[in-house]
């Protein structure tokens, strides 16, 4: 597959243009991550507002009815609710993987087996956010691409 780069002026919004033969599981893919990598959210810090890019976040946890976004390098907290934000970022490659937590697949290096029929997701901040055994059939169908 070719690939061609155009740069265009400032004021021109951009444009991803796929040309192919067949819509194959490669396109439905490369179109999947590039609509992972778009949009923002909302987050406070230090009694401060901040726009986080989607493609910066690595998991969203919910703790006693409050929503803290967790980057590379900081945490932020977020007004809305869990399963709002499930929602507005199912198509971003994120998934439900226990009660109280979102993770982004862009920002997994590794997945591995813990107890209890667990696992444990590595990231690449080099944290680990536990999979609940409940969700592990959900993570699995994601990894193969049929979510």
């Amino acid at each position: 597959m070719k690939t061609k780069i155009t740069k265009i002026e400032k004021d021109k919004p951009e444009l991803l243009e796929i040309h192919c033969h067949t819509i194959s599981d490669e396109v439905r893919e490369i179109v999947a991550f590039v609509k992972s990598r778009q949009g923002q959210l909302t987050g406070t810090a230090d009694e401060r507002f901040y726009e986080i890019a989607v493609s910066d976040i690595y998991y969203i946890e919910s703790v006693d009815n409050r929503c803290f976004i967790y980057t590379k390098d900081r945490v932020y907290e977020n007004g809305q609710k869990l399963y709002e934000l499930e929602e507005l970022l199912s198509e971003k490659r994120f998934l439900r993987v226990s009660k109280s937590t979102l993770l982004n697949l862009m920002k997994v290096s590794a997945i591995k087996p813990a107890l209890n029929s667990r696992f444990i997701a590595v990231l690449f901040s080099g944290e680990q956010v536990v999979i609940s055994r409940k969700y592990v059939s959900d993570l699995k169908k994601a990894l193969k691409g049929d979510k």
